[in-house]
């Protein structure tokens, strides 16, 4: 690391970390081992236990968090929980400092970050809208990819924190864009694991070695990030969630309401949300977002009854 990052890094502490999920409590840990003071919180106080003992510090409120820290990262469920997090009773808009910066790593709104970026400009803090792709696997490993929208200047003082979690970061626009980025993403990838679950479905039912038809279809034009990573864990059945159904369906509601406004027929994302909205209503909203093709195979298990 270079004299000047060690002087960026130094002005940027401590840092806060609003959100102790599988995302939010990964890159925890990374900003901890890359040797940032770290204050934390989350509602759920035992999600906190391993990172104080690691040294983090809590605190009480996310307002608590912006009177320690100038930089905030937030990792929340949805646009509702980040929204009372800036701004609900005690939230960080009471505490922050004027030149703070709130970077929302969350998956939420376009037009609602927009309007909480204007909110906190009136405080003199600036946000960023930084959602990620990669998985809790990808917090812990600091291997995510974040598509930032807002002031270009504003992410370059906040690099020296975002780049331990993140190893690609991508500036797409102002506020909002990074939101509206990800919703782009989330299409691409929800049809990319359809696809995944047609083709192992079919190789299934043909009577295929699954394992040697991944071998044999991953190395050619059949591959891709999903197929390598979901693929092995749909052959073993291991449902494990990196991402859970529930979290999938909130992004591509986000994004059909997106696509809605500007008239894109999102034809292939409508079905899959069908599908998805399907398993959690037979109580798998917690498994993984790879269990997409327990929804195919209900089908086909239902077309054989009759």
């Amino acid at each position: 690391m270079t004299d000047s990052t060690e002087q960026q890094k130094a002005a940027l502490t401590p840092v806060g970390m609003i959100g102790l999920g599988r995302m939010g409590s990964g890159m925890a840990q990374r900003l901890l081992e890359a040797g940032f003071p770290l204050t934390i919180y989350d509602v759920n106080v035992s999600a906190a236990s391993a990172l104080l003992s690691a040294g983090a510090v809590w605190a009480g409120s996310p307002g608590e968090v912006g009177q320690a820290c100038r930089v905030i990262l937030i990792s929340v469920p949805n646009t509702q929980i980040v929204e009372q997090v800036l701004f609900g009773a005690h939230g960080l808009a009471e505490g922050a400092q004027a030149g703070s910066v709130v970077v929302d790593m969350s998956t939420i709104s376009p037009l609602a970050t927009q309007q909480f970026a204007a909110r906190l400009a009136e405080k003199g803090v600036e946000l960023l809208d930084a959602p990620v792709s990669g998985g809790s696997e990808g917090a812990r490993r600091g291997t995510l990819s974040a598509m930032v929208g807002g002031d270009a200047q504003v992410l370059e003082r906040v690099s020296p924190v975002l780049s331990v979690v993140a190893n690609r970061i991508t500036h797409v626009g102002g506020h909002g864009v990074g939101q509206a980025v990800k919703m782009v993403n989330q299409v691409i990838v929800v049809g990319n694991i359809m696809a995944m679950s047609e083709g192992l479905l079919l190789a299934e039912r043909y009577g295929l070695d699954l394992e040697k038809t991944l071998s044999a279809v991953q190395g050619g034009a059949a591959g891709s990030w999903m197929l390598s990573n979901l693929a092995p864990k749909v052959i073993r059945r291991d449902w494990t969630p990196s991402f859970t159904i529930e979290l999938q369906l909130k992004d591509l509601r986000i994004a059909l309401e997106t696509a809605d406004a500007f008239g894109v027929p999102l034809l292939g994302t409508s079905q899959i949300f069908q599908l998805y909205r399907s398993l959690a209503a037979q109580g798998h909203s917690q498994d993984g977002n790879h269990s997409l093709i327990q929804a195919l195979e209900n089908l086909v298990e239902g077309e054989e009854r009759d």
